[in-house]
């Protein structure tokens, strides 16, 4: 009996290995990447002879680093860490530090040197991942100097680097980190990280898609009307003022996160399903984008920008108050835009794309909308307007949902539209893992399937340079104000070209029970 079990039990496919995190005194990583790690730890999902190794700017000791590790996790990981405590000490036996001014050439050589000491006292092979989390200025700096100590080779043990997001500011520059990464790192060695399609139900729309027959023989344009994809945000820039106004909304939404998402609604079926099939459709698809041309901006692209507002007694401020933010920026902190993918599959079904800041909800969806039945036997007995739509709610409340009518129960055909969802709470036994628990576990493994690819990036910034040298050269092109609260300026709907279609507010269709 004992050695069946021993043949059921799953052997863990994560190689022993070492993870270095560069700005690990910074915020992504104690509010994300170390919780992460400890969860990957807590379920049994790490190689039982690993280290993290926090890399930053602070002269500090062992013993303090782990003092600050725990303090992390007290407060971004608090459940977890108050539940099992024996296992935060246990976790903490596996941190450690080194002080590395990522300017600093030499700094680099006391890092080599400290690794080589750990790897030998501990008996860890040089499998190693470096994660960037660190300003994107200093992506080639760090990427240069692991080269020059030749912390980048392979001979003793494989080598990979994680990008964090923006991967360059344009195309041009997109282009530029790349050829400099790549001076010292091949493809397979780079992960561009986007944590939306680390999100479990971003990738649960390929599977809701080509596992379930009837949704992919109406996945297309015969049957597609349209396709709405939301991704808003309650709250302002959030103290990042002096990073959103050299960003803005297109760049750090559209350019990455729902460009992806896009790719992922409306890729083909991959032949075989492994990373480098999925990745080649998904680029195929961004490929296909068709170009908007500078005067065309204004019939398919909206920007806005919040402005102070009364919201229940409170005032919240403008995009221009917040701190570190321009007087006078027109720095974009909403965006919509229609989007076509040319395509057989696709051809002339408009894509409707919208993110901003200070919007009525937090919420991230998609939403195919179906075309009507070819003769409305009940169109005039509709209460609402008849509409059949499969709505995939990324966050909060992952789910999916189908919107179809029906008829209200007595005398006669009255039909209302009903609603019949999903929600991944449901799945009470199974816990949804967080994105930055995936793609850091997928990295460790060696499965870039969730991480972009060069041609990707390169063909996502090749679609939205146009629109973002447009507005920054033509001054006619508008900046929309729009007050907190509200679903952005109005003249979003006009995106449309039918008076009847507006955007479509998320909260009021999808809700758990």
């Amino acid at each position: 009996m004992e050695e069946i079990e021993k043949k059921n039990v799953r052997k863990n496919p994560v190689e022993n290995q070492i993870l270095v995190i560069f700005g690990s005194n910074g915020d992504l990583a104690k509010r994300k990447l170390m919780p992460a790690i400890f969860q990957l730890y807590l379920d049994n999902l790490l190689p039982e002879n690993f280290i993290v190794i926090g890399a930053g700017s602070q002269e500090k000791s062992e013993e303090i680093n782990r003092t600050d590790v725990t303090k992390a996790m007290l407060e971004f990981a608090k459940e977890s860490a108050e539940a099992n405590p024996d296992k935060l000490q246990s976790f903490l036996e596996h941190t450690y530090y080194q002080k590395v001014n990522n300017q600093e050439f030499e700094d680099f050589g006391n890092l080599k040197n400290y690794i080589d000491h750990l790897s030998a006292t501990l008996d860890i092979p040089k499998n190693i991942i470096y994660y960037f989390s660190i300003p994107p200025f200093l992506y080639e700096v760090v990427a240069a100097n692991l080269i020059k100590y030749g912390l980048n080779t392979e001979e003793d043990g494989w080598k990979r680097i994680i990008v964090e997001k923006p991967f360059g500011y344009s195309y041009e520059t997109a282009i530029d980190l790349d050829t400099k990464l790549r001076s010292g790192f091949n493809e397979d060695q780079i992960y561009r990280i986007d944590h939306y399609l680390g999100k479990e139900t971003v990738q649960n729309i390929m599977v809701t898609r080509f596992s379930n027959g009837f949704f992919e023989p109406i996945w297309n344009r015969k049957y597609v009307d349209r396709v709405e994809i939301t991704a808003s945000e309650k709250i302002g820039v959030a103290g990042r003022g002096g990073y959103y106004d050299t960003s803005g909304a297109m760049r750090d939404m559209i350019q990455n996160h729902l460009l992806q998402v896009l790719a992922v609604v409306a890729m083909e079926p991959p032949s075989i399903f492994d990373s480098e099939s999925i990745r080649n459709e998904s680029v195929k698809v961004l490929q296909s984008l068709r170009p908007i041309k500078s005067t065309e901006i204004n019939q398919n692209v909206v920007r806005g920008q919040y402005i102070e507002t009364m919201v229940d007694d409170v005032i919240q401020k403008g995009y221009r108050q917040e701190k570190d933010v321009a007087p006078n920026s027109k720095t974009e902190t909403f965006v919509a835009l229609r989007v076509f993918v040319d395509n057989w599959r696709w051809g002339d079904v408009p894509f409707y794309i919208r993110t901003g800041k200070q919007l009525p909800e937090h919420v991230t969806e998609v939403v195919i909308h179906l075309k009507p039945a070819p003769h409305q036997l009940f169109k005039q007995r509709c209460v609402a307007q008849s509409t059949n739509m499969i709505i995939l709610r990324i966050s909060p409340d992952a789910g999916v949902a189908v919107d179809f009518g029906m008829k209200i129960p007595g005398a006669g055909y009255k039909v209302q539209n009903v609603n019949m969802a999903f929600h991944y709470s449901d799945l009470a036994s199974n816990k949804i893992s967080e994105a930055y628990e995936r793609l850091l576990l997928d990295c460790m493994i060696g499965d870039s399937t969730l991480y972009a690819r060069a041609d990707a990036v390169k063909a996502s910034w090749k679609f939205v340079d146009p629109i973002i040298h447009a507005w920054k050269s033509n001054s006619d092109i508008p900046l929309y104000f729009y007050e907190c609260n509200t679903w952005g300026p109005k003249e979003a709907n006009a995106l449309f070209g039918n008076k009847e279609l507006k955007w479509r507010a998320p909260f009021k269709k999808f809700k758990t029970e």
